[in-house]
């Protein structure tokens, strides 16, 4: 319709699984009204994955979503016809194939591209994409959907009250406590915990509070909290990666900030704000009351769905509808990422990481 962009979504994955599957749902349920989601290309489940596991369930889900949205399912970006309407990619694939794809992207038309964190396996390739894309004039914007959730702005809102305040971000998962779970863990997301389940918390400390490479003065590991394992992944291949992490940079800048992530530490993240005595003053979830409503309807409406989808619900919401608008209108897209924020990031990621390990040896 007029007012929309033309979004295409590049990597869906399995429905109940893929984070793009999720996105796409939002999207064809109306809940980004700028954005219409006119082309799914997803290549495993269209080709060689079509008779594997969530293969069957794959190829009910894009019929019923043919006949109903008129989505059209393709396999390559090549594919693509010539834009009607301002084109926004969506890409939500494997993290290793991003440089390709937004390479493919920008040659289809679009005229901006929305990449899930952390956007490449290493800054040399971040760094790379983002010269690819300024030199064809496209806008790259990041998937940290955490920059615009409520719960980090109300913390920052409070902090700002407290003076010689100090913020901690927590991050959990809900992994089994065991070895073959962590292992498994460790083994999918083999860029390491900083590059993967702490990169949003990161990219906050580089939107928000002067974090960069240079800027910092100092990380010091919380030891008693920390815990830092090598474990076999499936393949029989070991692993070495942080279970959890708790961690304050001093940035030369005269900032303090924490963060803290544990991969068995639950469903719900949060944030707490400490005086200058160390006292916790104030504490914010995700979700809140309120979104716990909302998580409980879609839990019952999608049973099988990864839980963090339903936790983070709204934030993806915002973070699409932002970016479809963003590409029709102009308007700015208040508080959503940049490729700069997100190659910054990944080097704070890197720089960071044997730091860490090193303190915890």
């Amino acid at each position: 319709q007029v007012g929309q962009a033309e979004v295409v979504l590049v990597g869906c994955g399995a429905p109940n699984r893929g984070m793009g599957w999720y996105h796409a749902v939002q999207m064809l349920e109306g809940r980004c009204p700028s954005a219409s989601l006119d082309y799914i290309i997803e290549p495993w489940f269209l080709g060689p994955g079509s008779t594997g596991p969530g293969g069957p369930e794959f190829a009910e889900w894009a019929d019923s979503s043919t006949s109903k949205y008129g989505t059209k399912f393709i396999t390559s970006v090549a594919d693509l016809p010539t834009p009607e309407q301002p084109r926004v990619a969506l890409i939500s694939g494997r993290t290793a194939d991003n440089p390709r794809l937004l390479n493919e992207c920008i040659d289809a038309g679009c005229k901006c591209i929305y990449l899930e964190k952390p956007g490449a396996p290493t800054v040399k390739e971040l760094e790379e994409m983002k010269s690819c894309a300024e030199e064809a004039g496209i806008e790259v914007l990041m998937g940290y959907n955490k920059n615009v959730c409520k719960y980090v702005r109300k913390t920052r809102e409070f902090a700002e009250t407290i003076p010689g305040s100090h913020v901690t971000f927590v991050s959990n998962n809900a992994y089994e406590n065991t070895p073959e779970s962590l292992g498994e863990c460790f083994e999918r997301n083999a860029e390491g915990m900083l590059k993967n389940m702490a990169i949003h918390e990161l990219a906050l400390l580089v939107s928000f509070y002067d974090v960069s490479v240079e800027n910092i003065e100092s990380v010091e590991a919380d030891k008693e909290f920390s815990s830092m394992q090598t474990l076999p992944g499936p393949s029989g291949k070991e692993f070495t990666d942080f279970d959890k992490i708790k961690f304050t940079i001093k940035t030369k800048t005269g900032k303090e900030v924490s963060v803290a992530a544990d991969r068995c530490g639950g469903t719900d993240s949060y944030a707490t704000v400490t005086d200058t005595d160390g006292e916790e003053v104030f504490r914010y979830w995700m979700p809140d009351e309120e979104d716990k409503i909302a998580v409980e309807k879609l839990q019952a409406k999608y049973p099988t769905a990864m839980p963090y989808f339903f936790t983070q619900d709204p934030d993806y919401v915002t973070v699409k509808e932002r970016v479809a608008k963003h590409t029709v209108t102009g308007e700015e897209a208040e508080g959503v990422a940049t490729i700069g924020v997100a190659v910054e990031t990944l080097r704070v990621a890197e720089y960071l990481t044997p730091l860490l390990m090193e303190q915890l040896k």
